[in-house]
């Protein structure tokens, strides 16, 4: 019975000393409207111990999506949605629009989510863990339906699109 006790507790040691798969972006999806707005949704996995932060409520991911979004925009952002592997946010003035006679052009922000490790820091958990903050695929897609994709960037470069 005690070698059972020693031996479990030993495998517990061991599992929590490694780092657990963490929090996984796989897929930012953006999509600005005519009056440059965006409805985005983010779709991640989280790790076991992440999962159960959450459960507690100790940790809320869409919480820190939210402060990175507005940090990185400028803009207002409201979570419309949250869900245990995806959130979906609402931006006001995402992109800047520029009108002419015959055009318009609309240029998006730069969106950075390196900062986002420091968030995951303050957490009791952050050392159990080894988070990937770059989507697997981030799709922007403007109001005339014109797409620009990147995969596992952790920076997304300002964009600017002109519709005619």
């Amino acid at each position: 019975m005690k070698r059972g006790i020693l031996v479990a507790s030993l495998l517990v040691l061991a599992f929590m000393a490694v780092p657990a798969s963490a929090f996984s972006a796989e897929e930012l999806r953006i999509l600005v409207d005519d009056d440059g707005d965006a409805d985005i949704t983010f779709r991640y996995s989280l790790s076991w111990i992440e999962r159960i932060a959450v459960f507690f409520r100790i940790a809320e991911p869409e919480q820190e999506l939210k402060s990175a979004l507005e940090e990185a925009t400028g803009a207002p952002v409201t979570v419309i949605s949250a869900e245990s592997n995806a959130a979906r946010f609402s931006v006001q003035g995402f992109a800047k629009i520029r009108k002419t006679d015959d055009e318009t052009t609309y240029s998006t922000p730069e969106i950075d989510f390196t900062g986002a490790q420091e968030m995951l820091n303050r957490y009791w958990f952050a050392p159990l863990v080894n988070p990937d903050f770059s989507p697997d695929l981030t799709l922007v897609r403007f109001p005339d339906g014109y797409e620009e994709t990147f995969s596992n960037q952790s920076a997304i470069p300002a964009l600017s699109h002109t519709i005619p």
